[in-house]
């Protein structure tokens, strides 16, 4: 049968046959039951609340025998959680609670519907009053983030408009917020900075001004009167261009402490992005350290530094950000980018979870209070374009709730709660298609930027490669030449303690292994080195060599995955085979695009032949350089544009 991708990965034309019995009260518990009547055929199921602050607000007990099943919870949300985790994973004695408190979804949304780095259509929230609200869509939209163990979402874009404050806009939030609550979904907004001189016409935003702390504790108590669960604000300040307290000489620990102190009697949180960098000779990499370091311990309790995983920009791979070592009296969030921005957009199949499984192997998520997934999620049919776009959503709650559980186990849940019981029942068909999502990640690496290269994507809408892009008045860090900085001697950024030191931000022993060019890891020493064409790699190979070997592994990685998913064919419908099977044709295609582009380019510099073994490039570079896809920041390619590459 067809599918067009609407149901994800829930449960659909199930017809739970069990009893369930619920022995608590409120619109989160009755969930928990609606959830398991609509799905579960198994033993008879009890929902029961007991005093057992061991298990936490969201943690549950699971108890089975042969005749029966309890969920137990200490709050009505464990109670949600234990019920989806008996449809995900059937009946078994476990003991669970989520290892992050806060997991949220951050939505780039505009109030005029377009979606920042967004590739699956317009804004699910329809701000536009004279477009009529489809509730039974947020009502989905909640129920897929709790079945997935995220319990709070951002719903408008970090660069915020001040409108979404006003009364106009908080009363669609409000609906937005009673749809969402029975799923223990709680709302959050991003704001701007000078809302108060935008809304309030006051003449200042300065935090220290009397009037400034005032409005925005009669914005706190206007919005918190509407929705008394409302999870708080998330500011991007004095970030490309936003205001922000350092436009009055304030510091970044000022401007957030008023915004807490607002929120603070009803429980309110302040999320502080640390994604700060302004234009200058100096690295962009050291920015968020230079400034946040110094304020460690300066923020109220209930603020949060919300730190991107890398300190560049959600590249394909990234070292972590140095903050994450660095502060020590500060909570903190990790956020990681979801939509695929900088990884082929929907056009291509990334699968996130072994990016984001590295970076817990750098990062203790013991120190983080949140984390934030900026969302893939648009008003499209199968709501993030891509089939297995889901996929990343998918991974990414599971992560939040247990940053330690493997991308396989992962892949394998959602194939089988996506794809039915035929795939679920051929297991060779179900192992290609694990390690075809297992192996995209870092075929998307190869093909883009392998060794540690960054941010050489074409201006703008950064789709697509365009290592020699230069900008007549851009801002350096904007171009992918301050970058890739090739030259005859070599290529990198030279971050080691010759270069700009980045690396001495780093926690001594692994500033030591990453500044050593021989101890270097081959997949980071282009971002901390400049190094010789001929130097000599771990593989053995030159770095000329070894270079073109990642690319053409990239590109052989995609066409691994066509025969991959084309093996699988018997045991998927016939519209989402065709859907992914064109998206593989375009990414295979792109992979070539980047391999012969890239090496073109990079090859001026070094001087030195292909090896024998490389696939020979299709286009001239210069045929290359005039390609122009005319996108913008909020489209994704589609295959008129792509055809230019034929």
């Amino acid at each position: 049968m067809a599918d067009d991708g609407s149901t994800l990965w829930l449960p659909t034309n199930a017809e739970g046959t069990a009893q369930i019995t619920l022995k608590a009260k409120g619109c989160v518990a009755e969930t928990a039951q609606q959830e398991l009547q609509r799905a579960w055929t198994g033993a008879p199921v009890t929902l029961q609340l007991k005093r057992d602050k061991t298990l936490g607000d969201e943690g549950f007990r699971i108890a089975t025998t042969d005749k029966s099943i309890t969920i137990t919870a200490y709050r009505p949300a464990g109670l949600l959680y234990g019920a989806y985790h008996l449809l995900r994973e059937g009946a078994a004695d476990v003991v669970d609670a989520p290892a992050i408190p806060l997991r949220m979804m951050n939505h780039w949304d505009n109030l005029d519907g377009t979606v920042e780095r967004g590739y699956a259509g317009s804004s699910l929230w329809k701000w536009d009053a004279t477009t009529p609200a489809d509730e039974t869509r947020y009502a989905y939209y909640a129920r897929a983030l709790a079945s997935v163990g995220i319990n709070y979402t951002v719903v408008n874009n970090v660069n915020a408009s001040p409108k979404i404050l006003s009364a106009e806009y908080l009363a669609h939030v409000k609906r937005l917020a009673d749809i969402m609550r029975p799923y223990n979904v709680r709302i959050m907004l991003s704001v701007n900075f000078a809302s108060p001189m935008a809304l309030g016409n006051l003449p200042t935003a300065d935090p220290t001004d009397a009037a400034v702390q005032q409005w925005w504790r009669d914005k706190a108590k206007e919005i918190y009167k509407a929705i008394p669960d409302f999870g708080g604000f998330l500011v991007k300040a004095n970030s490309e261009g936003q205001p922000g307290p350092c436009d009055y000489d304030r510091t970044h620990a000022e401007g957030a402490n008023i915004l807490a102190d607002a929120v603070a009697p009803y429980g309110g949180l302040i999320l502080w992005r640390a994604f700060v960098y302004s234009p200058s000779d100096a690295d962009r990499a050291k920015q968020a350290y230079l400034e946040f370091k110094p304020l460690d311990g300066e923020f109220r309790d209930n603020v949060i530094i919300q730190i991107k995983n890398g300190p560049i920009d959600f590249q394909p791979r990234e070292p972590y950000s140095a903050l994450f070592t660095a502060l020590k009296k500060t909570d903190m969030a990790a956020e990681l980018q979801v939509t695929q921005e900088y990884t082929g957009h929907s056009n291509h199949l990334c699968y996130l979870a072994t990016q984001w499984q590295e970076f817990f192997q750098q990062v203790d998520y013991k120190s983080l209070r949140a984390i934030a997934g900026v969302a893939n999620v648009g008003d499209t049919i199968n709501y993030t374009g891509h089939t297995f776009g889901q996929a990343n959503w998918y991974a990414y709650g599971r992560m939040a709730w247990c940053p330690e559980l493997q991308p396989e186990q992962i892949a394998r849940e959602w194939l089988t709660q996506t794809f039915g019981k035929k795939l679920a029942e051929a297991p060779q068909a179900m192992d290609a298609l694990t390690e075809m999502m297992m192996i995209s990640w870092s075929s998307v690496v190869d093909y883009m930027m392998p060794l540690g290269l960054h941010h050489i994507f074409a201006w703008g809408h950064h789709y697509g490669p365009e290592p020699w892009c230069e900008i007549d008045g851009a801002r350096p860090d904007w171009l992918p030449t301050y970058y890739h900085q090739a030259d005859a001697k070599g290529l990198g950024f030279n971050r080691s303690t010759t270069g700009s030191d980045a690396v001495s931000q780093y926690p001594a022993e692994l500033a030591a292994k990453w500044n050593d060019i021989n101890t270097c890891p081959d997949e980071l020493l282009l971002w901390f080195h400049h190094a010789p064409w001929t130097h000599k790699m771990q593989s053995g190979r030159t770095l000329w060599h070894e270079l073109c070997h990642r690319y053409q592994t990239g590109m052989e990685g995609v066409q691994q995955m066509q025969r991959l998913w084309t093996s699988a064919k018997p045991y998927i419908d016939c519209e989402r085979y065709a859907l992914v099977t064109d998206a593989l044709n375009t990414q295979a295609r792109d992979a070539r695009w980047w391999k012969d582009a890239c090496l073109l380019y990079f090859q001026q510099f070094a001087a030195l032949p292909f090896p024998d073994e490389l696939e020979p490039p299709v286009h001239t570079l210069e045929y290359l350089k005039t390609i122009n896809l005319g996108i913008t920041n909020y489209e994704c390619p589609r295959q008129e544009w792509l055809n230019k590459l034929r």
